[in-house]
């Protein structure tokens, strides 16, 4: 039996899980199961290691895509530049990572692209902002990310996101602000400022439409949610623990 899982805190509301699930049903795919590992502090991924020595495959979610990086004996070039880790594979108990979330973010994105779409706004600077915006260098655009709290020569605060909007034609949500329950959250942007001419993509899937995506819809910007960039970054997963 072949043995995958997805590592993070917490994971009650986790694509992944269902994702394989099906999918190895209806591939009619019998020897492999995909379990959840819900990690309250990274310092215990060494122990699941040790103690599920049948893993070969592990997906890494929030909070832990840049911490668990420490623990691998070798990372993949692009999740190297990305600096951030959401695929492992194990082999001959070897850990090797890579990033996925980029190839799902850029296959998602790039049909909605224009030629306008050349400035961006990153909400949020974890583990999957980094993909964004790697993926965003690779395609030419510039970008900025945007924080609560400022530190970096590339973050601005929110506050004067907010008097660039207009300009910044692509506003990505990589935080989980409006993600199932709370979906009555939202960035807190100038939505006032988006125009027809703005994409404003969320990677959270669940509800199907936050309430970021509504409110750029209201002002007949194109939207889209992250449910094709998971599924995109989990077949790259599949392919990687299969080579």
């Amino acid at each position: 039996m072949k043995h995958f899982g997805l590592i993070g805190y917490p994971l009650t509301h986790s694509f992944s899980k269902k994702y394989f699930g099906d999918k190895f049903q209806r591939e009619n795919i019998a020897d492999c199961v995909y379990e959840n590992f819900p990690l309250v502090s990274v310092e215990e991924f060494p122990v699941l290691i040790q103690s599920q020595k049948d893993i070969i495959g592990l997906n890494v979610t929030i909070p832990y895509k840049e911490s668990v990086m420490s623990f691998l004996e070798e990372i993949d070039e692009t999740a190297r530049e990305i600096g951030a880790v959401n695929t492992i594979r194990i082999s001959d108990g070897k850990l090797k990572g890579f990033n996925t979330d980029a190839y799902g973010f850029m296959q998602s994105i790039m049909k909605l692209l224009e030629p306008h779409h050349n400035n961006a706004l990153i909400l949020g600077t974890g583990g999957s902002s980094k993909a964004v915006a790697w993926s965003l260098k690779k395609m030419g655009i510039d970008f900025q990310f945007v924080s609560r709290h400022p530190s970096g020569i590339d973050e601005i605060s929110y506050e004067v996101a907010n008097a660039d909007i207009r300009h910044c034609k692509i506003i990505i949500n990589t935080t989980p602000v409006g993600m199932y329950p709370l979906v009555t959250a939202a960035p807190d942007i100038s939505y006032e400022n988006i125009t027809p001419s703005h994409l404003l993509f969320d990677l959270i899937y669940n509800p199907e439409e936050t309430l970021f995506l509504k409110k750029g819809k209201a002002r007949q910007a194109k939207t889209k949610n992250g449910l094709e960039m998971l599924q995109l970054q989990a077949e790259r997963s599949w392919q990687i623990w299969n080579t």
